[in-house]
């Protein structure tokens, strides 16, 4: 069953989608274009800010770095792996058939708007340990959180690239509901190190999105999106 706080969650992005989409009228050209360009400075910062957490530690009077390996590996690897299958190109095909289904064929920013949001909702620790507490114990408070931080970011990326991110919604049920169907399955292999990989490295996925939304689609998320499937595997096996 479906947990309450994967609905919670589709719940609010739908909502702040709607909100953002009533603003977005209110705007002009300039102030969206604006607007985008600043909620991509604002994901830029926070996830610097929770990948070098991961990042750094203090050792003795230093401040020292680690995980840059990880990284490095992760992200050429992912990439490759990305590049070869054309993830891409298969998000892309799934974007546009829900443009033309939801009635969307003229809007020229819907695939962008979804895969835009979906990356930045979908990527990260909480999107996984949320629905694991709700499934296992019955506690909320992660996914509330997370559908807060979820429903102001939506309703800004409405309000300033267009309705396509309302549909985020829809890879957000899907991957937290499942995460929740298969919760008893997949808790006892969950540890600290696999949480700290995958927040590490969705923290960079993240950053990569903020970079998009100030440069306009210069880096394809979606096929480094099997850097986060290296980063488990890694950690499975407590390399780097």
């Amino acid at each position: 069953m479906i947990g309450i706080g994967t609905i919670i969650n589709c719940v609010a992005v739908v909502i702040g989608g709607l909100i953002g989409l009533f603003l977005k009228n209110l705007f002009s050209k300039n102030m969206q274009i604006g607007l985008k360009r600043a909620c991509g400075v604002c994901v830029i910062f926070i996830s610097i800010s929770s990948a070098m957490e991961k990042m750094l530690k203090i050792s003795g009077s230093e401040l020292i770095s680690e995980k840059s390996m990880l990284i490095i590996v992760c992200m050429t690897l992912g990439t490759f792996i990305g590049e070869l299958i054309n993830i891409d190109g298969r998000f892309q095909c799934f974007g546009e058939f829900l443009k033309n289904k939801t009635g969307n064929k003229g809007d020229n920013d819907f695939i962008n708007a979804f895969l835009t949001a979906s990356f930045t909702t979908c990527i990260g620790a909480m999107t996984i340990i949320g629905p694991l507490e709700d499934a296992l114990r019955g506690d909320l408070t992660i996914l509330v959180i997370k559908s807060i931080l979820d429903f102001i970011m939506v309703a800004v990326l409405t309000s300033s690239i267009g309705k396509g991110a309302i549909y985020s919604a829809i890879p957000i049920f899907i991957f937290e509901g499942a995460i929740t169907l298969l919760a008893s399955f997949i808790s006892p292999f969950i540890n600290d190190l696999i949480i700290n990989y995958i927040s590490l490295i969705g923290s960079v996925l993240i950053f990569c999105v903020g970079i998009n939304l100030i440069w306009d689609n210069i880096i394809k998320v979606a096929n480094i999106l099997p850097s986060i499937i290296l980063a488990i595997i890694f950690a499975g096996f407590n390399l780097f």
